[in-house]
């Protein structure tokens, strides 16, 4: 016979295991329907948002490394003598390929009608400003899909927070294969005037401040992609397309080099093959990839001597130093730019200093800016695989197809990966 006293225990005990019961019911529900795109598509930045804030408590976030070793007193520019601090920035002169143009006034404004704007379409998805400005810019050309045609194919991955323009331009030429796609740096305000008033809108990327703090201490910089359909001299602004807060926003002429500045000033166009003469003509020089970074780097080493105290300055000069193979130069304007300062989310956007401490044998700051830039931003195919060849060159080829293998988790088709781990497994 049950012992009368044992009663009331059982039947609170039963109610603990119903209670059990029952949460684990809601979270397996939850996560059912957590599986439904729309209400991933809906709750899942809400969720990272919560998760990145409580690794920032955690783990609190603080402005980039500065170097080991300090070397800005060091810094000698490669090209001589420094130019006097009195000098101005002028364009450089446009030297059009044969046959010689006679160069002709544009227009003091210029107004292309944008491609139409939905909110719903067109209002960027979390972490998606690229997809859905190229998408924009395609429309205007009469293409008809949206940033999730473009997204599916170079960010499969929802959480990935950056899409470089080389996988833009890749998108156009690849799956837009009726339009052409170009991409230079060192661009000014006069570059896109130009092109606006020759019928041809320019996408740039370029710096905003975020609305919300994404964790403690938060500096709340970040990149953004622009298309710009318009300008007028008198007023001294241009007309931008904005995937995040909306369409035909005025910005001036000298806020939008400021804050273009950060990306060395890169730009891309779109445009249709037959026009391919017409772009020629009006990028003169800069139409050949090497004369343009030249000129990048020059205005680069110009910058730094007129604002040595501009952080942006000297990372743009270690940039297009590392695309000419100039590392070890590059390693030490990189170390300039980190010694003045640069955003908490500079490395999301930008790897060329991955490469420089890579090539230059500074393996340790190597490693310290990949761990930084993981912190910042966990879903980064470019640190993983930079700071994967970090472990291999210190001798730990286990370490380093871990990250290999992660950033293919990122982008499964990531070709610098694949060859990494090709490479690593054959030597």
């Amino acid at each position: 016979m049950q012992n009368p006293e044992y009663l009331p225990y059982q039947k609170k005990r039963s109610k603990v295991w119903m209670c059990l019961l029952l949460v684990v019911l809601l979270l397996a529900g939850g996560l059912l329907l957590y599986q439904i795109p729309r209400i991933k598509r809906a709750l899942g930045w809400r969720l990272d948002i919560i998760l990145t804030y409580l690794r920032g408590v955690v783990n609190p976030a603080q402005g980039l490394p500065t170097p080991a070793v300090s070397t800005q007193s060091a810094f000698m520019l490669p090209t001589g003598t420094p130019l006097p601090l009195t000098a101005t920035l002028t364009p450089t002169p446009m030297i059009s390929p044969t046959p010689t143009l006679t160069s002709t006034p544009i227009p003091d404004r210029v107004f292309l009608d944008p491609p139409a704007y939905d909110e719903k379409k067109d209002r960027q998805d979390w972490n998606n400003c690229g997809p859905a400005t190229l998408a924009l810019y395609l429309r205007y050309f009469g293409w008809d899909g949206d940033q999730f045609d473009v997204s599916r194919i170079i960010k499969p991955t929802r959480d990935d927070r950056n899409v470089n323009v080389e996988e833009l331009v890749f998108y156009v030429r690849t799956h837009a294969g009726w339009l052409n796609a170009e991409y230079r740096v060192g661009g000014d305000i006069d570059t896109v005037r130009k092109f606006i008033a020759a019928g041809i809108p320019v996408m740039i990327e370029e710096t905003f401040k975020t609305d919300r703090q994404y964790w403690p201490e938060d500096d709340q910089w970040a990149g953004h992609y622009l298309l710009i359909t318009a300008y007028d001299d008198e007023s001294q602004q241009f007309t931008a397309q904005d995937s995040e807060i909306g369409p035909n926003q005025k910005i001036p002429y000298s806020n939008l080099d400021k804050n273009w500045q950060s990306f060395n000033r890169v730009y891309i166009l779109v445009f249709f093959p037959e026009e391919e003469q017409l772009i020629q003509e009006l990028l003169g020089e800069d139409w050949d990839i090497d004369v343009n970074r030249q000129h990048a780097l020059e205005t680069a080493e110009l910058e730094t001597q007129l604002y040595p105290d501009n952080a942006f300055t000297w990372f743009n000069l270690g940039t297009n130093l590392t695309y000419f193979e100039r590392y070890h130069e590059a390693a030490l304007a990189y170390d300039n730019a980190r010694n003045i300062g640069l955003p908490q989310r500079m490395l999301r956007y930008q790897f060329a200093p991955f490469i420089a401490y890579f090539h230059s044998g500074r393996t340790e700051e190597l490693m310290t800016l990949t761990k930084f830039a993981l912190e910042i931003t966990r879903v980064s195919e470019e640190a993983r695989l930079w700071r994967g060849w970090g472990f291999y060159r210190m001798g730990d080829k286990s370490a380093s197809l871990t990250q290999f293998r992660d950033a293919l988790k990122v982008r499964p088709d990531y070709e610098d990966a694949l060859y990494a781990i090709e490479y690593i497994t054959n030597n």
